[in-house]
């Protein structure tokens, strides 16, 4: 119940943000997003209607169509995101002023703020856009990754938009949705401050024993063998933050000037050991 109190929280946060870049960036300036929010901005400008509606009414489709393979939190978490964006976005409108006109840094901040929101809402169990969920739909019968169908519906909607817009404001919505497509990576994946090192030595248990008692890391040892040489090496693998980076570096070079060296960006870490 802590989890799911907390869940709606966020979520409301998120849809709050994202109704904000919405109302106070991108709507008034007649720069879209990609999906079902760009396809549904679109239909109220040509219908004058209410786009809280549309926000609502094109999701629920793709959100029954998600039931049985998400199951029954997430389709709630979703409907509950998607109504609270649809609430907001009349309440932005009316209460809270055009931040600027200028069409750049509407894409910008708009873009960015924006894929806060969202990012903060896949996060937390849940989604305000089903064009995900009919991608994945596709791409189980046709040759295609959920990436490339969703590239393709934004080709589409982006082209629309520069025949309904303009092709300026086309080309500023695409650097919205690009914005707010790393906005969302950065709040899903976060900051990584970890690295992921596998060392490859003949001194292998040597140097995952000094990591071990000058760096206090613990370490993994991975039996190999080399391609070309045949020979059986030991691979060591440890994770370390960014700043102890160079340490690392130091010590392995110290010891094993032909040592091979494989450093990752690491998204999230889980553990104990390492968190002590």
């Amino acid at each position: 119940m802590k989890e799911f109190s907390i869940n709606l929280l966020f979520n409301t946060i998120g849809a709050f943000l994202a109704a904000f870049a919405l109302e106070c960036f991108l709507v008034p300036n007649q720069i879209i997003d990609g999906g079902i929010v760009g396809i549904s901005i679109m239909t109220s400008y040509v219908t004058k209607l209410n786009l809280g509606i549309f926000l609502v009414v094109l999701n629920i489709p793709f959100l029954i169509l998600a039931l049985n393979e998400f199951g029954k939190k997430f389709i709630f978490l979703a409907f509950y995101s998607v109504g609270m964006l649809a609430l907001f976005v009349n309440f932005v409108s009316h209460h809270i002023p055009i931040i600027t006109h200028d069409l750049l840094l509407s894409a910008l901040f708009g873009g960015g703020i924006l894929g806060t929101g969202v990012g903060i809402v896949l996060k937390n169990n849940a989604c305000m856009d089903g064009t995900e969920i009919l991608s994945m739909k596709i791409a189980k019968k046709m040759p295609y990754s959920v990436g490339e169908i969703i590239m393709f519906f934004n080709i589409f909607i982006f082209t629309t938009a520069g025949f309904l817009y303009g092709w300026e404001q086309a080309m500023y919505s695409t650097l919205t949705y690009l914005i707010a497509y790393k906005a969302i990576d950065l709040i899903v994946e976060g900051l990584s401050e970890e690295k992921s090192i596998r060392i490859i030595s003949d001194k292998g248990h040597e140097l995952g024993q000094a990591i071990i008692e000058k760096l206090n890391k613990t370490v993994t040892y991975i039996e190999a063998q080399g391609g070309y040489s045949k020979a059986q090496k030991t691979m060591v693998y440890c994770i370390v933050p960014r700043i102890e980076l160079y340490k690392l570096k130091e010590l392995v070079v110290s010891m094993d000037e032909n040592a091979f060296l494989s450093i990752e960006n690491v998204h999230e870490v889980y553990g104990k050991r390492y968190k002590k």
